[in-house]
């Protein structure tokens, strides 16, 4: 892992030159990200804007996680990303926090790593479905190495929707770093019909939840893993519930 430019975007050098399918930047397509990241991050930040953050429950869970380790997994619902990165994001000018984003290393996903630089995170190239086990090696590189927390969605885009995969419990136990399950709740939102991703609604109020940190033990069978799936899914369930309760839903 290395670090790509002076604004401290990492990129894992494997996808540097070629995609995952072949495909190269051509100078048309990389004119027109370079013109459209900054419009889309702006409508973005416009409705980030719009939206009120009115709560923060669990605040002190964060402290206690930067004050004992450089870094961490924060554990969000892929349908949940809008608001906790934004929340995440934030934060990294007022702790010692850099957080990483995993982006894909097809050309298309070059778009995404030039927003999420521009609003201030650190590229990860991979992808869970296509390139796993690089991704995860990535992931432990930017925990261990560089210092980043890298966000993880253990339902991830392709779901099943609320179900915590295993892939952030393998990632905890080789790096000996916490998860961190994460939620927020909005007054008014729509849903994206086919993952129901959440987008609040402008002028909403917003709550954010942060439970309790978890670490894993270095050995683990399958049982084991098992049961901590389903102990970080009930996590995540409640964490959510709680952002929920604070907006009184």
């Amino acid at each position: 892992m290395s670090e790509d430019k002076p604004g401290g975007a990492f990129r894992n050098t494997i996808y540097r030159q070629v995609t995952t399918s072949g495909r190269r930047m051509g100078p048309m397509r990389r004119w027109l990200y370079r013109l459209a990241a900054p419009t889309l991050l702006g409508l973005m930040r416009l409705w980030w804007a719009s939206c009120r953050i009115v709560v923060v429950v669990g605040e002190q869970h964060l402290d206690a996680v930067l004050a004992r380790w450089p870094s961490f997994l924060p554990c969000y619902w892929h349908q949940h990303q809008l608001f906790c990165a934004r929340y995440l994001l934030l934060q990294q000018a007022r702790r010692p926090l850099r957080l990483g984003f995993l982006i894909s290393p097809s050309v298309d996903g070059e778009l995404g790593a030039m927003i999420v630089r521009r609003a201030g995170g650190y590229v990860i190239r991979g992808s869970s479905s296509h390139t796993g086990a690089l991704a995860l090696k990535a992931y432990f590189e930017a925990l261990m190495r560089e210092q980043v927390s890298p966000i993880i969605t253990p339902d991830g885009p392709r779901g099943p929707r609320f179900k915590f995969k295993p892939g952030a419990i393998l990632l905890a136990q080789m790096s000996g770093r916490p998860m961190l399950p994460l939620a927020f709740a909005a007054s008014r939102a729509a849903l994206v019909h086919w993952d129901r991703f959440v987008l609040p609604l402008p002028f909403c109020r917003i709550a954010i939840a942060i439970g309790a940190p978890r670490e894993v033990p270095r050995t683990l069978d399958a049982a084991a893993l098992a049961a901590l799936q389903l102990e970080m899914q009930q996590s995540m369930q409640a964490t959510f519930a709680a952002a929920k309760s604070a907006l009184g839903l």
